[in-house]
């Protein structure tokens, strides 16, 4: 089963992603995780080609979990939420 920490580095080499957050949502046991990714790399693209962009990235730790939800944001998206 993925540890949160193996998104999270992924997310950030693959995307170039300044800001990852990454959430157990099972409770612990490892089959559902949330995340959040800011990067560079989703200016301009719609939500399908931003969620293809992640699903790409960690393709094969998704295929071992049970859930998998993103967020997806531009660094100017997140500025402007946070």
């Amino acid at each position: 089963m993925p540890k949160p920490q193996e998104f999270e580095k992924r997310l950030k080499s693959e995307l170039h992603a300044e800001h990852v957050e990454v959430e157990d949502s099972s409770g612990g046991c490892g089959q559902a995780f949330a995340v959040v990714v800011v990067s560079d790399l989703f200016e301009g693209k719609n939500r399908l080609a931003r969620h293809r962009l992640v699903n790409g990235a960690v393709k094969d730790l998704i295929t071992a979990v049970h859930s998998f939800t993103q967020k997806n944001y531009s660094p100017a998206e997140w500025a402007a939420q946070h």
